[in-house]
């Protein structure tokens, strides 16, 4: 499938608009990284980009990105910033993950209406390990000097007291700054709570505690993650008299231009379990066409000379290209064989093929007739019955060919069958 990819490529080569390949030495940075970055689409802002491009050049940096366990899997919308990381790690420099076991007791009120709910000590627990596994398939940890390292802030942030973090850190946070911050603006308008209030503040103190203890002098962050960031470089020069950066990067959108996230519902999973190899592909596969080279630069290490030469493709070449960027992009969260079947299972399927070993499956109960939307429903292609029986009645389900109109319409036991909803969702029900 390798030669697939590569024949893909070749075949979409053809020397057409040789002009608009990216030539990164013409761009100001000096940094190779920095060049790389810029030219990928990767930057939004940095502190001190010309002090950030010494520092680069000066040597190997250690930088680091959190998220907090709002969740056991990380998604799409958090690629920008992993993929940032991987980067990193690629030019020689050691990334660290963050897990946020204490800020997700809090809640980050960045880019929200309104504060997250609390959390138990067993599903932070759980939700770390899930994160870690998402993390892990980006860079690597192995113990070697670019060798990632994992971090819990809730190891320094449980070892303060409500009085001893007041007279450690008290002074050096004014109101009126905190206020300032867009992300303590919007949520002002909803009622934020003092919890909310004091989230930028364990921020910072995490990029002072990595600073002191691994010499941690870059944090990258998405966009929205701007105001907390900028506050702990302001606490490590009034701390340690030192500089210490931020880079950001831009958020992903879908569509629609919304975020993508679980708290919006159009989220696509990192981890297998809850989005598999198959379905990750189809969503890159399905990328709008005037987000094609954007993504490709972005969820895919392809040289950039390669990518101006897939983006001048038009029309039916588009589609070849599309299923360069699925491959690439799923081979890197999946790794190469994951990312073989699923594109195997994509062209079996819209290749008029319809059944593949390597479809997505869900196992139900099916020793007597059921009915559709229960059959639906059990299968977990939808939530409520109220949502299937839309989709059925708008003829958007097919059971092994035939489409379904009938919302009573009872589904006869079956060791396998193949159910489409839509154009591009397809599930192998089989029975347990």
């Amino acid at each position: 499938m390798l030669f697939t990819l590569r024949r893909d490529i070749k075949h979409l080569r053809g020397g057409r608009n040789s002009a608009s390949i990216v030539d990164i030495r013409n761009l100001q940075m000096k940094n190779e990284l920095l060049q790389e970055l810029e030219a990928r689409g990767f930057i939004n802002q940095a502190s001190n980009m010309d002090a950030l491009n010494d520092a680069l050049n000066a040597g190997h940096v250690t930088a680091y990105w959190g998220t907090d366990p709002t969740g056991d899997s990380l998604h799409v919308g958090h690629l920008a910033s992993l993929m940032l990381m991987r980067w990193f790690q690629k030019y020689g420099h050691r990334p660290i993950a963050l897990v946020g076991g204490a800020t997700g007791r809090i809640g980050d009120p960045s880019g929200r209406d309104k504060g997250r709910p609390m959390l138990t000590d067993e599903q932070i627990e759980h939700n770390c390990a899930g994160l870690r596994h998402s993390i892990e398939k980006f860079i690597h940890f192995d113990g070697t000097p670019t060798g990632a390292v994992m971090v819990d802030n809730n190891e320094w942030m449980s070892g303060y007291s409500h009085m001893d973090f007041l007279r450690e850190f008290g002074t050096d946070f004014t109101v009126p700054r905190m206020l300032g911050m867009e992300s303590v603006r919007r949520r002002l308008e909803n009622g934020m709570t003092f919890l909310e209030f004091n989230y930028m503040t364990f921020q910072a103190v995490d990029f002072l505690t990595l600073y002191k203890k691994y010499g941690c002098t870059v944090q990258l962050c998405g966009a929205d993650q701007w105001g907390n960031c900028v506050m702990g470089v302001e606490l490590v020069r009034k701390k340690c008299g030192k500089e210490v950066f931020v880079l950001s990067t831009q958020l992903i959108t879908d569509a629609n231009g919304n975020k993508i996230g679980k708290s919006a519902g159009n989220a696509v999973w990192v981890n297998e379990e809850k989005t598999s190899p198959y379905e990750y592909y189809q969503y890159f596969r399905n990328t709008p066409d005037d987000l094609v080279e954007k993504f490709l630069k972005i969820f895919t290490e392809i040289p950039l000379d390669e990518i101006a030469r897939l983006a001048a493709a038009r029309g039916a070449e588009l589609n070849a290209v599309k299923r360069v960027l699925a491959f690439a992009a799923t081979e890197i969260a999946h790794g190469h064989h994951a990312a073989v079947a699923a594109q195997d299972a994509a062209d079996a399927l819209f290749g008029g093929g319809a059944k593949s070993e390597n479809m997505p499956q869900a196992q139900i109960e099916f020793d007597a007739a059921m009915g559709i939307l229960d059959f639906l429903c059990a299968a977990g292609l939808f939530t409520s019955k109220s949502e299937a029986r839309r989709n059925v009645e708008q003829g958007g389900i097919q059971l092994d060919g035939e489409k379904i109109i009938d919302p009573k319409h009872m589904v006869a036991p079956a060791d396998e069958i193949i159910v489409q909803k839509g154009k591009k969702t397809f599930l192998r029900v089989v029975k347990k």
